[in-house]
């Protein structure tokens, strides 16, 4: 048996959002300073600059973690690398070269809490059934996820004009049924949410972070000729073809 205080039920934290296995709680003050850094950490939190951090109750579900999230962990916990054996360990290795995202992924589980390393990245939490059970993530994005949920490489449908884009082959595709926790350098409140009926999203830069796995994703010209991309001062732009939904930044935080 153990027992916490101090912690959740400090008056200068607030639980920011749960589901499933993970609560995310934001530290109202940095009370950690030198009066030389009084004044920036007071405009800082004024500004929604703020610590945040990440607790995974394992006794709910067995979690995935970004390789090295981990800060600490209380009760009966066991971390496994989740390699079922050398093929996958060569998949996972292969999946990670190419999303840019770690080949490891330690996975937890037991009945004990784990503790994810704070950031001044804003905590997303998605429901991936919510999203027709699959999504795929823009690079740097993935920080947790329920061990339900499976991962994957997903590579562009126009290979030339994806390089020619600076934008990369491969993306990381989650999959499943279980709760996604992403790191954003953009609040909730800021990010816009477009739903596709059989319809594009043309956008020109790396805003969108997630978007649903039903979606055929390119990198294509602006305009119908070089000319006339030319002429806009567009360029190549990501495009989203299809039938699901998109989380835009209205800012590239990448």
């Amino acid at each position: 048996m153990y027992k916490i205080k101090n912690f959740t039920d400090n008056d200068d934290i607030k639980v920011i959002g749960t589901m499933g296995a993970f609560t995310a709680i934001e530290y109202l003050r940095d009370l950690s300073l030198e009066p030389s850094q009084a004044i920036t950490a007071y405009f800082s939190s004024q500004m929604n600059v703020r610590k945040r951090q990440v607790i995974c109750d394992v006794s709910k579900a067995n979690v995935t973690i970004q390789s090295g999230a981990m800060q600490w962990m209380l009760g009966n916990v066991q971390a496994t690398t989740g390699i079922k054996g050398v093929s996958d360990f060569f998949g996972k290795a292969l999946r990670g070269s190419v999303t840019g995202e770690g080949a490891i992924k330690p996975e937890y589980s037991g009945d004990g809490i784990l503790v994810l390393e704070p950031t001044y990245k804003h905590i997303l939490l998605i429901d991936v059934a919510d999203w027709n059970g699959s999504v795929v993530l823009d690079d740097g994005f993935f920080l947790a996820c329920e061990s339900t949920l499976e991962q994957k490489a997903v590579m562009r449908s126009n290979l030339s004009s994806a390089v020619a884009g600076g934008q990369g082959l491969f993306n990381l595709g989650v999959q499943g049924k279980g709760i996604l926790c992403l790191e954003s350098h953009c609040p909730k409140e800021e990010l816009i949410e477009i739903e596709l009926q059989n319809d594009v999203l043309k956008v020109d830069g790396n805003f969108a972070i997630a978007w649903s796995g039903s979606l055929e994703f390119t990198v294509e010209r602006s305009g119908k000729s070089l000319i006339g991309s030319a002429a806009s001062g567009e360029g190549l732009v990501n495009v989203y073809r299809g039938t699901g939904k998109v989380l835009l930044s209205p800012v590239n935080g990448v």
